[in-house]
């Protein structure tokens, strides 16, 4: 798993993390998931598709990755979620001791715990927003308070969070939601939708924020490939312009986006991942001008 491809297929000099302005850390690591298991390839497949990405962002018009986008060694251990928060907070710290964007891909959600922790020791009064279809808040689960399940727990122990697309959920969760922070996906999609549900996230959001996206906050007619999916999910453009409005109000201090199952057939899943990471990659860089 060491030597993983680059994203967008880079020549060195746009690929070099002394020049870049964002890094992608993969971490190919599946131990928590509870019921599809493969999450743990999810990072090879969304760099690999990356390769087919046109450079030429429509959005934002302009070639994002010629800002420099660097790819790191992938973060492994086949030890608990525990061990694996630790090196990726390690890891996190390290690249945004340099002023550089964090970009982590998973694995299952676990991964976040650790990216979570770097950015709010290293980011004061940082908010996290929370694109997913389970709330992911029960304080421990299979054992541990570190598992896939438990990453919004953790995260709201070290700052403010936003929680969106959410439709899944068990009862004592739902007890200890605020949910003035947390807008459900039937509120975005049901009936009698909420048109302002992109105001109401954002206007919960502190000035910096990190964003954690688990794929299956989508829909699955759009991202089929992911470990526990659930109807009623969010659309291209509706995560992209959460996203859009989070760049262009906020300053994202890092993201994630986890929860690829790579599954035979279903290509358009890892496309949409990459697609993903280059499209909210160019609304955060869109104003970024390259000191000389």
């Amino acid at each position: 798993m060491h030597h993983l491809p680059r994203f967008c297929e880079l020549p060195d000099e746009l690929a070099d993390l002394d020049h870049a302005v964002a890094a992608v850390i993969p971490v190919p690591y599946d131990l928590t998931s509870t019921w599809k298991k493969g999450a743990d390839h999810g990072p090879r497949a969304i760099l690999e598709a990356s390769h087919h990405i046109e450079w030429y962002d429509v959005a934002t018009r302009r070639e994002t990755c010629r800002l420099g986008i660097a790819t790191e060694a992938p973060v492994t251990t086949d030890q608990g979620p525990e061990i694996l928060a630790d090196l990726v907070d390690g890891k996190v710290t390290k690249i945004l001791e340099r002023g550089v964007l964090p970009v982590v891909l998973g694995g299952d959600h676990s991964v976040s715990i650790g990216a979570i922790r770097a950015a709010a020791r290293s980011q004061e009064g940082l908010s996290v927003l929370q694109i997913d279809a389970h709330a992911d808040t029960r304080e421990s689960y299979a054992g541990s308070s570190f598992n896939h399940a438990c990453v919004m727990a953790r995260a709201r122990e070290w700052c403010p969070i936003v929680q969106v697309g959410i439709r899944a959920v068990d009862l004592p969760e739902v007890e200890r939601l605020d949910e003035d922070r947390v807008v459900w996906a039937h509120q975005i999609n049901g009936p009698g939708a909420e048109t302002d549900w992109i105001d109401r996230a954002v206007n919960h959001l502190t000035d910096e924020v990190y964003v954690t996206i688990d794929l299956d906050g989508f829909d699955p007619s759009l991202v089929p490939a992911t470990g526990t999916p659930e109807p009623g999910g969010l659309d291209w453009y509706q995560v992209t312009g959460l996203l859009d409005r989070v760049a262009r109000e906020r300053r994202v201090v890092g993201f994630d986006v986890v929860e690829l199952l790579p599954t035979p057939g279903q290509w358009a899943s890892e496309f949409l991942a990459a697609k993903l990471v280059y499209r909210f990659l160019s609304q955060i860089l869109v104003d970024y001008q390259p000191s000389k």
